[in-house]
């Protein structure tokens, strides 16, 4: 059967309304992209949270609104409508191009394979054989919430996790997203282990990822979690939020305890060192494709 593509260009001004008038004309879907993506136009406007300021722009210099309309839809009459409800004077050049019918599901997993993350652990898509049936392997499907693997921030927390987890620990990781970390820690052999994050959405999902896993971790919203400290505290969040959350963070890693910070980009891995430094001495940076992970432990007197 398949579907039809419409690609329009639309002033940043307007991209939201005519989206939003095109769904209420029948479109299945509605986007509005960089129309220079990919060039050395393109014009990167989001930003870690926190760091866009009042005025920054919303779209980009130059849009493209990419409708999707069952194989029958009657484009060129909508877009007669389209024109009407928005009092254009006339519409822009625009495209319409075929969508073949695909099987969306094989086409997806068939993007995600097995990731090695070191000797013994394996993270594994459900659709996916375990590649080495003695190595630890984490069932993990690729989901709203962050957190497969593939990631380097990712990849650097379950690195360091695989070397240091050596059984029984207590284990809090803020900011969990798909409970990849804390999941991996308990299959590691970590004792109590917590997962926190501020997305309700994350936190089932991650109950349902250990539920696949077949391990008990707890886990909640920041709010509810219980107080204490822990062996051992993981972030894998960004730059901002690690800055704002430090004293919160460093509480909770008991003295002479392990603290993992992780979402930090080369450049900015001086500036998160110096400010959990009055209370953790961290040892030498881990880097990944442009990615840092920082590691340390909690003073005594901190």
């Amino acid at each position: 059967m398949g579907w039809q593509a419409l690609n329009l260009p639309v002033e940043a001004s307007r991209a939201e309304e005519l989206a939003d008038l095109l769904m209420e004309l029948g479109a299945l879907s509605a986007s509005v992209e960089d129309a220079d993506a990919g060039t050395d136009s393109e014009q990167p406007i989001f930003g870690e949270p926190g760091m866009q300021q009042e005025g920054d722009p919303q779209y980009w210099q130059h849009n493209r609104l990419t409708a999707l309309f069952e194989a029958d839809a009657d484009i060129p009459a909508i877009l007669q409508q389209l024109q009407q409800q928005a009092g254009l004077a006339e519409l822009p050049p625009y495209r319409i191009e075929p969508v073949a019918e695909q099987d969306w599901v094989r086409l997806t997993q068939s993007q995600f394979d097995p990731i090695r993350i070191s000797a013994r652990l394996w993270i594994v898509p459900s659709w996916h054989d375990t590649p080495d049936p003695n190595a630890i392997t984490l069932v993990l499907d690729p989901g709203l919430a962050f957190g497969t693997g593939s990631h380097p921030t990712t990849r650097l927390c379950l690195q360091w996790l695989d070397q240091s987890i050596k059984g029984g620990e207590s284990v809090l990781d803020y900011g969990c997203g798909s409970g990849i970390l804390a999941i991996t820690a308990a299959r590691l052999g970590a004792g109590h282990v917590i997962g926190t994050d501020i997305d309700p959405q994350a936190v089932q999902s991650s109950r349902d990822n250990a539920a696949q896993n077949h391990v008990v971790a707890e886990f909640g919203l920041p709010d509810a979690m219980p107080a204490g400290e822990f062996d051992v505290v993981v972030a894998n969040i960004l730059t901002n939020p690690l800055k704002a959350l430090a004293p919160l963070l460093i509480n909770r890693v008991r003295p002479g305890g392990q603290l993992v910070l992780s979402g930090i980009l080369d450049s900015q891995a001086d500036e998160i060192t110096a400010i959990y430094g009055n209370a953790i001495d961290f040892g030498p940076p881990e880097q990944l494709d442009g990615w840092v992970r920082l590691s340390g432990t909690r003073r005594a007197d901190s």
